[in-house]
């Protein structure tokens, strides 16, 4: 996921739910409350720290290759944890289901959030990201009984529709970088895009015979599945040549495989079984805060009132769309 570090994932929250042997707690009976808000914090700022993470990786590993070693090692070493307690794995008649949902959710849905940072700054882009639940909402209305678009889902895709015109306009400049610029843009929505299209056929998944298998082994083969898609496209495109490792970029590359990932998705996991949805997904929220300061402080990316004002209106936006999901 990121994720897309991603990525809010109504996917992992609907497949959670779904599973009778994990069952959703309520908050106000459960006295693991305190560690179920530190497992939610951890969350937010896990997720909110990949952006700068994944730029600074950037710095010496190519961007697919670099995800395909993520999602690879992480999948790969959580399947081998589930299969020493012997937990239930999908069968492989599954397998290419979950491949699908590997290359929507991760190669699309984080490998272009990836390849954006090799041109937007860290915190732009999360802010940029923010816009996946605008096109959840456009693809499910148009799906066949999705939910039809109502005026105050409208209103907030107009909001954030402005907020990103008002946050990449001034950045588009005449020239080889402002282009570069706008791919960066563009790429973080076909991310939003793919994540989107990924969550709405997992829901569909989850719903019907899937809905009882395991929800960290699916994610694992997901992550494995999308993680071996990602190595394919970049060893197609000649990026194994121009892999090479500092100390910076290995030491951000651990971070996105043991805490990012594999923290992250554990993290989430145990926080969604102890408290309510709404608070739990209040993170996508805290993410592009995190990112942004982050990106500012450590990576000394620029940060104006403009941008400021426009990642706030893109967020109420964001906000308006989830108030009714």
């Amino acid at each position: 996921m990121a994720a897309c570090e991603p990525a809010r994932p109504s996917w992992y929250r609907r497949s959670l739910s779904a599973n009778p042997q994990s069952p959703i707690l309520h908050p106000h009976t459960e006295r693991g409350d305190a560690r179920a808000y530190a497992a939610w914090a951890a969350v937010c700022l896990i997720w909110g720290t990949t952006y700068l993470a994944i730029r600074i990786s950037l710095e010496t590993i190519p961007p697919l290759l670099m995800a395909a070693i993520r999602w690879i090692v992480a999948g790969g070493l959580l399947i081998a944890l589930l299969g020493l307690r012997r937990e239930r794995m999908p069968p492989p008649r599954e397998w290419p289901a979950l491949t699908t949902l590997g290359v929507l959710l991760l190669g699309f849905g984080n490998g272009a959030v990836v390849w954006a940072e090799l041109t937007v700054p860290s915190g732009l882009t999360a802010v940029l990201v923010a816009m996946a639940p605008f096109w959840m909402v456009g693809i499910d209305a148009l799906m066949p009984g999705g939910e039809r678009l109502t005026v105050r889902r409208v209103a907030g895709l107009i909001v954030g529709f402005a907020g990103i015109v008002l946050l990449v306009w001034p950045e588009i400049q005449v020239g080889d970088g402002g282009r570069a610029f706008l791919g960066g843009v563009v790429a973080a929505q076909i991310a939003c895009v793919g994540w989107a299209v990924g969550s709405a056929y997992a829901r569909h998944r989850g719903r019907g015979h899937a809905k009882d298998e395991n929800v960290l082994a699916t994610a694992a083969f997901e992550m494995l599945l999308g993680g071996i898609v990602l190595l394919l496209a970049a060893l197609t495109l000649g990026e194994a040549s121009r892999l090479t490792f500092s100390t910076r970029s290995a030491s951000a590359l651990v971070y996105l495989i043991f805490v990012g990932a594999i923290g992250g998705f554990s993290a989430y996991a145990y926080a969604l079984k102890h408290l309510p949805v709404a608070t739990v997904s209040l993170y996508a929220y805290v993410n592009p805060v995190i990112a942004v300061v982050l990106g500012t402080l450590i990576l000394r990316e620029s940060f104006s009132a403009r941008m400021a004002i426009a990642a706030v209106i893109v967020l109420v936006g964001s906000a308006l769309v989830r108030a009714e999901t």
